[in-house]
């Protein structure tokens, strides 16, 4: 019989989890290659032959998705797999009709066949859009169950833009750790939390590996989703967080609905800062979509060191970047901060912006005066950094979960921008994490 020719439309996360867990070792099927978006330069490589398996001596080639329409034509796909997130429906479905009019079949690979099952119990944070207020989410659930005497191990969504077959499976303890693995902003903003909390984090390519390593010195994992995926293993609690900031997204993104009607636990986040009608909508699509869920409702107040820094101060604000870019916000906790200790002015970064960072400016139109922190590489980083020193502003509001200092030579003074989970009522995270007691 011959082989169904396959290619997975991806941004190097879920595509690989796809391929690792359904198509790898799967003699029905031939992936001919992958696709490529969302992610400044991760085309034009390999899926290393290591990690495609005995089927795949010479690799899987990974291309632009600017190229779809050519590809399936070139390779004679037979099925496309849409296989990345934080897309509109509509958007999802304008991916279906080219793939369809290319002709080949349009399919998307569910929870079943690519969820792991785990040894530990797993805890997994996911969300309905990136910028949800997952990181402080999961911080506080791993917080609770630390608590509780637990050992929590945190696996990390993937973000593999280095070399893959060295990114197979990786472990951070110390800031040592991500160095020696050259870890971008990205990777820094979410695994620098967790070591801060003496939280082990585990993260990579081949999840299967992952996992097994992680269970060996955790009682608990944590599932700490990317964008709004969905868990990559069975959790045996899913704590979905939603954002009255967008209100009706959390019914109108994939794979985001996906999380909402999956949740056991709904977390409605920034309801400090959200009106009273946009919460009332987050919650009659609750009550509509997954009306079997527990409703946690809770905060996220911001708070800076050194405010004096920025108080009457003409400011740029750096916001973290997928939640600009792939989340479609057009501000964050950063504008928030500012706007809380009475700064003079927010300078408009866009007409400072070089290289790299312009080249974002003119792919995500809705933005233009915050500065997305955009560090997948070197160059990017270089980019970020002229595009602060050029910036006519008395100080930087920053953002990001992590200290920009470490990785940025900044030129002006900068102030830190911070934000914890804060629970409103009851129940409470402790209240739903009671049976894993």
């Amino acid at each position: 019989m011959d082989k169904t020719r396959v290619l997975i439309m991806g941004a190097a996360g879920r595509d690989f989890h796809v391929f690792n867990t359904y198509f790898r070792g799967n003699p029905r099927y031939q992936v001919v290659a992958f696709t490529a978006t969302q992610i400044p330069d991760i085309d034009g490589r390999k899926y290393p032959a290591e990690l495609a398996g005995d089927l795949y001596p010479n690799g899987i080639p990974i291309e632009s998705e600017d190229r779809l329409a050519e590809l399936i034509k070139e390779h004679d796909v037979h099925q496309v797999v849409f296989a990345y997130s934080d897309l509109s429906h509509v958007d999802v479905m304008h991916k279906a009709s080219i793939v369809l009019a290319a002709g080949a079949d349009y399919r998307l690979v569910g929870p079943k066949h690519t969820m792991i099952k785990s040894s530990k119990p797993v805890v997994a944070v996911c969300a309905i859009r990136t910028g949800c207020g997952k990181s402080q989410t999961t911080r506080a659930v791993a917080k609770a169950l630390q608590e509780m005497g637990k050992k929590v191990v945190a696996i990390r969504h993937p973000m593999p833009y280095g070399d893959l077959a060295r990114q197979k499976c990786q472990r951070f303890a110390t800031y040592a750790d991500l160095d020696l693995h050259e870890c971008t902003i990205e990777e820094r903003e979410e695994y620098e939390p967790h070591i801060d909390n003496n939280i082990v984090v585990y993260a990579g390519v081949d999840y299967e590996t992952i996992i097994r390593q992680a269970e060996q010195e955790a009682d608990v994992i944590l599932w700490d989703g990317g964008n709004n995926d969905f868990s990559f293993y069975v959790p045996d609690l899913n704590i979905v967080v939603v954002d009255p900031h967008r209100p009706g997204h959390e019914i109108q993104f994939h794979p985001g609905e996906t999380n909402l009607r999956m949740a056991d636990v709904i977390v409605i986040n920034k309801m400090e800062t959200a009106s009273a009608e946009n919460i009332r909508t987050v919650r009659e699509n609750i009550k509509k979509f997954n009306p079997r869920a527990t409703v946690i409702e809770a905060a996220s107040p911001v708070s800076v060191g050194n405010p004096e820094t920025i108080i009457g101060k003409r400011v740029l604000v750096i916001e973290d970047g997928p939640t600009l870019t792939h989340g479609h916000m057009t501000y964050g906790a950063g504008v928030v901060a500012a706007e809380k200790y009475g700064v003079g002015e927010i300078v408009e970064a866009k007409p400072f912006a070089v290289g790299s960072i312009k080249t974002t400016y003119d792919k995500y139109t809705h933005l233009s005066v915050i500065l997305p922190a955009m560090g997948y590489g070197a160059k990017q980083v270089r980019d970020m950094e002229e595009t602060i020193r050029r910036a006519e502003c008395d100080a930087v509001v920053s953002a990001t979960p992590i200290d920009l200092t470490r990785v940025l030579k900044v030129d002006k003074p900068m102030v830190r921008v911070k934000y914890d989970l804060q629970e409103i009522g009851y129940p409470t995270l402790k209240d739903v994490l009671v049976k894993f007691k």
